[in-house]
C-alpha cells in the first residue's frame, strides 16, 4: 500500500502526479450523488486503484461525511488510511472513536480507547468517549468518565460540560445544570454560545423565564461570546413556550439581525416560530426573503413553510405554496405531500387527502408510513376499524425510512382488539396479530386476553392456543384461564 503523503493545503490537487488520484477525494465520493450507497460504491472504487491522497483532504472528507451522517463509509475510509500508513494525530483517533461508537456501538468504542496508547489518551479522546456515553444517555458511565478526567488534571473546555448538561437536558434532569455552571465559573473554563443555549433551556424547563432573561444578560455583560442566531432563536422558542408572543417576536428580530450569512436554517426557524405566534403576515415576509436568499428553493423549506400555514389554519396559503412546489419540483417529496394529506385529514376533507395521496403516487413518490399514520388517525376517529386495520397492515409492510419497523401505538392496537372482540371476529383479530407479529417481537398478555374473549364471545375454539401463550411466554388473568378451558378443546 502506498503511504498517505502528510503535506499541507498548500499543496495542489489539480498539479499532482499519476500516482495519485486524479480529483479530490471528496469530490470523487460523491461524485454520483450523496445517497449512502453511490457514496459506498465511489469509496471501494478509490480503494481498489491504490491511488495516493493527501492528508488534508482525508480530513476534510471525512467532516463532509460525518456531516451528511454517512457513518460507515467514515470509518472504513478512516481505517483504510490507517492500514495504508497516514500517521493519525491524536485529534484524528478521537473522530474515529465516535465513528466506532456510531457504527459499532459503545462497548466497540471502549475498546478502541482502551487500546489507544496512553499518549493518545488525552482531553480529546476522552472528551469522544464522553461525548458518546452523553448520546447514549448513560448516566454513570459519563459521570465517572468526567471525574476521572479530572482527577488526572487534564485541560478542560466547555465541551465536555456542554455534553454533560445536554445529557442532563434529555434525561429531565435539568436542575442538575445550575452546579455545573457554578463548577465551570469556578474552574474559569470559557462559556461558549451552546453552554449559554443550554443553560436556558434548563431553566425555561422549571419555568423560569427570569433566569432565562438574567442569563442573556449575563452573556451581553461578558462580551467575550456574542449570541448568535441559534441563541435567540432558543430565546424566541422559550419565550413561545411561555405564551409570551410579544418577547418571542422581539427576539425573533434580534435573531434576523444576526443572520447575516443568511442560513437556510435561520430562516426556517423564523417562518416556524413566527408561526407558532401567529403572526402570517411575518410568516410569509420571512419565506419571500428566504426566496429571494435561495433561488432554487429546497423541498425542506417548502416542507417548512407548508407546516407553518397549517398549523396557522391557513390552509389556503398551504395549498398555493403546495402547487407552487408541486408544479417546479424535480423531485416528488412524500413528506410534503403528507403535510396537505394531513391537513386535510383533520379537516375532513378526506376526498382531497386520497387525492394528493394518489398525485403524490403518479408522480413517483408512493406512500410510506407516515401517509399510512395520517389515513389511520382519521378511520380511528370515524371508527371505521376495518380500513384502520389495512392502514396498520400498510405502515408495517413499508416500515420506517430509517430501516426500523413501524409500530402501532398500544392504544391503536388496543382499540382495534375491542372492535374485534365486539364484531366476534376471530378470523379478523387473527389476520390483524399475524400482521403485527411482523412489527413486534412480543405482542404481550393484554393482546391475547382479548383474542381469548373473541374466541368465547364467537363461540370458537383453537386446540393450540396454550401451546402459542407458552410460546410466546406469556401469562394470561384468571378470567382468561377459565376460558381456556372451553376453547382449547380437541
Amino acid at each position: 500500500m502506498a503511504l498517505l503523503q502528510h503535506l499541507g493545503r498548500s499543496k495542489s490537487v489539480a498539479k499532482r502526479s499519476k500516482k495519485y488520484l486524479e480529483e479530490a477525494l471528496y469530490t470523487r465520493l460523491f461524485k454520483e450523488g450523496g445517497s449512502e450507497l453511490s457514496v459506498r460504491h465511489q469509496l471501494n472504487q478509490f480503494i481498489k486503484t491504490h491511488k495516493r491522497v493527501y492528508k488534508w483532504e482525508v480530513g476534510d472528507t471525512l467532516r463532509k461525511l460525518r456531516q451528511r451522517k454517512l457513518y460507515y463509509p467514515a470509518l472504513k475510509l478512516s481505517e483504510t488510511m490507517a492500514k495504508r500508513g497516514m500517521n493519525k494525530t491524536v485529534s484524528d483517533q478521537a473522530i474515529h472513536l465516535d465513528l466506532v461508537a456510531k457504527t459499532r456501538g459503545i462497548s466497540a468504542a471502549e475498546n478502541y480507547f482502551i487500546d489507544l496508547p496512553e499518549s493518545s489518551k488525552n482531553h480529546l479522546c476522552y472528551g469522544a468517549l464522553l461525548n458518546c456515553y452523553c448520546k447514549e444517555l448513560m448516566t454513570e458511565k459519563a459521570e465517572a468518565l468526567m471525574e476521572k478526567m479530572k482527577e488526572l488534571n487534564l485541560p478542560l473546555s466547555s465541551m465536555p460540560y456542554n455534553s454533560l448538561m445536554t445529557l442532563y437536558t434529555k434525561t429531565e434532569q435539568p436542575e442538575k445544570i445550575p452546579a455545573i455552571i457554578q463548577e465551570m465559573k469556578a474552574s474559569h473554563i470559557m462559556f461558549d454560545a451552546y453552554t449559554y443555549n443550554v443553560w436556558m433551556r434548563a431553566l425555561a424547563a422549571v419555568n423560569d423565564i427570569t433566569g432565562v432573561e438574567r442569563v442573556i444578560d449575563e452573556m451581553k455583560r461578558d462580551g467575550r461570546v456574542a449570541g448568535d442566531w441559534t441563541t435567540y432563536s432558543n430565546l424566541a422558542s422559550i419565550y413561545v413556550d411561555a405564551g409570551l408572543f410579544e418577547k418571542a417576536e422581539k427576539a425573533l428580530k434580534e435573531l434576523e439581525k444576526r443572520n447575516a450569512c443568511k442560513d437556510l436554517s435561520a430562516y426556517q426557524f423564523l417562518i416556524t416560530l413566527y408561526g407558532r405566534t401567529g403572526n402570517l403576515l411575518e410568516v410569509y415576509r420571512v419565506w419571500r426573503s428566504l426566496r429571494l436568499a435561495f433561488p432554487k428553493t429546497a423541498n425542506i423549506s417548502y416542507l417548512n413553510m407548508i407546516q407553518a400555514l397549517v398549523n396557522v389554519k391557513d390552509l389556503p396559503g398551504a395549498e398555493k405554496c403546495f402547487r407552487e412546489w408541486e408544479s417546479g419540483c424535480s423531485i416528488y417529496d412524500i413528506r410534503i405531500a403528507n403535510a396537505l394529506i394531513g391537513a386535510y385529514a383533520k379537516e375532513g376533507l378526506l376526498e382531497k387527502a386520497e387525492e394528493i395521496k394518489e398525485r403524490a403516487r403518479r408522480r413517483g413518490a408512493n406512500p410510506n408510513a407516515k401517509t399510512w399514520e395520517i389515513f389511520l388517525d382519521y378511520y380511528m376517529k370515524k371508527r371505521e376499524l376495518k380500513l384502520a386495520v389495512d392502514c396498520v397492515a400498510n405502515a408495517i409492510s413499508i416500515g420506517r425510512g430509517d430501516g426500523k419497523k413501524w409500530v402501532p401505538s398500544s392504544v391503536v392496537v388496543s382499540s382495534l382488539m375491542g372492535h374485534f372482540e365486539q364484531e366476534k371476529d376471530v378470523d379478523g383479530a387473527e389476520g390483524f396479530l399475524e400482521n403485527l407479529k411482523r412489527a413486534v417481537d412480543n405482542l404481550g398478555a393484554e393482546v391475547f386476553e382479548s383474542l381469548i374473549r373473541t374466541y368465547a364471545a364467537a363461540g370458537r375454539t383453537s386446540p393450540i392456543i396454550r401451546r402459542r401463550l407458552k410460546m410466546e411466554n406469556v401469562e394470561v388473568n384468571e378470567a382468561c384461564k377459565k376460558l381456556l378451558d372451553t376453547i382449547c378443546v380437541e
